[in-house]
């Protein structure tokens, strides 16, 4: 199951027949799954039925039961040793996440440091950069979500909305290749949601970063999408581009679950 109609092997991301379960409930279902470099990817589809444990794979949060997954050509949790593929050290999995970022629906902001260290922390200690140039990169990212103004405030100081872009501007101060977004604005007040979500339109504009985002905000979706893809219990049903998923969906689950929720 592509993103992208494209044939090639430059794919970013590769799902190969990966399974995942809780104990007796099979939540992802041998799921062949790829996403193109550049491309924004929107899952949907109702809850349970497997796409936020998509996006915890990738983080790492979960491993698969069966099946492998890739991350810009290298193995997530499974590293190649003697020709064999066997479970990833610690090593190599930090080094492959490196190439992901994730923006939660709550906001995991470190609330004893100020906004300024909460974007510079994973950088300086996880990619080695200078102080001097996590800051510089740190006040540009906040420039960019609109709060240039308040490095130094606490997490407390800010609304929630401030404190989502924050976390937004995070998780790209890593220049990660997949910006994964889990249901970003679920945890906002109704009209906090707009600001957030244009910030990310833009992002979607203005950089090349890939992004896989869960959300139910299907306008938003219809938007930024190049590639909608529809989960039912562990697989994809359905996938296109977003004026033929929301316009004239083939599936009869897909035509359902769109007609309760837009």
């Amino acid at each position: 199951m592509s993103a992208d109609t494209a044939s090639s092997n430059d794919e970013l991301i590769r799902f190969d027949h990966v399974t995942k379960r809780f104990g007796d409930n099979t939540v992802l279902d041998s799921l062949d799954f790829k996403v193109f470099p550049g491309k924004h990817v929107t899952l949907i589809g109702p809850s349970g039925s497997g796409k936020t444990t998509i996006l915890r794979l990738l983080m790492t949060l979960l491993k698969p039961d069966e099946g492998t997954i890739k991350v810009d050509g290298a193995y997530l949790s499974h590293e190649e040793k003697d020709g064999k593929l066997v479970p990833a050290g610690e090593k190599h999995v930090r080094e492959v996440r490196k190439n992901i970022g994730m923006v939660f629906q709550q906001f995991n902001l470190f609330p004893n440091m100020k906004v300024l260290r909460n974007i510079t922390e994973a950088p300086v200690h996880v990619l080695g950069l200078s102080q001097d140039e996590a800051d510089a990169r740190a006040r540009e990212l906040l420039e960019l979500v609109g709060l240039g103004d308040r490095c130094d405030a606490y997490p407390s100081q800010l609304s929630g909305g401030q404190q989502q872009r924050v976390a937004i501007a995070r998780a790209l101060a890593m220049r990660p290749k997949v910006l994964l977004l889990d249901e970003v604005t679920s945890a906002l007040d109704p009209e906090l949601v707009a600001g957030v979500l244009d910030l990310l339109r833009d992002i979607a504009r203005t950089t090349d970063v890939t992004m896989v985002c869960v959300t139910h905000e299907m306008n938003f979706a219809r938007d930024v999408s190049d590639c909608v893809m529809m989960f039912d219990e562990g697989r994809v049903i359905e996938y296109g581009h977003p004026d033929q998923m929301f316009s004239a969906p083939e599936h009869e689950r897909t035509r359902e679950f769109l007609s309760a929720v837009l």
